[in-house]
């Protein structure tokens, strides 16, 4: 019985895997259109780049962004297009005692007073940051 329980979870597991892909598909579909309408509002013919910024308190995973890309840009105007990931830091501020660190190298805990109660000052974003043409 434990022998045919392996072949399923593996199988949840990859759908988990495929669904998470999915998110950053229809997000990259959308990224997609909106620099389309952005270079076509202002006669650019050529991209040669985008560049992204993910925060590491997104849920935005990077790795699925690359991987969905050329799906998502096949036939565009991005057709030929690089694409670059800028992470942003996930820094926050511990509300006991003020210092400021990153919030997943340091477990969520602050490494000064130990303290668990923070507001977030970075991290979450996900935005266009540059496009480049020619």
């Amino acid at each position: 019985m434990a022998a045919s329980a392996r072949p399923q979870r593996r199988a949840d597991a990859a759908e988990k895997q495929a669904g998470a892909g999915l998110h950053e598909l229809g997000i990259m579909f959308n990224i997609v259109s909106t620099v389309e309408n952005f270079a076509r509002a202002n006669g650019v013919a050529v991209i040669d780049t985008l560049v992204l910024q993910v925060g590491e308190l997104s849920p935005v995973v990077p790795q699925y962004l690359h991987a969905c890309y050329p799906a998502a840009v096949d036939g565009t105007l991005l057709q030929d297009t690089q694409l670059k990931i800028e992470m942003v830091p996930g820094n926050v501020r511990c509300e006991d005692c003020g210092a400021t660190y990153n919030l997943l190298q340091e477990q969520r805990v602050c490494p000064q007073c130990c303290g668990q109660r923070y507001a977030i000052l970075s991290g979450r974003e996900f935005l266009i940051k540059e496009i480049v043409a020619r």
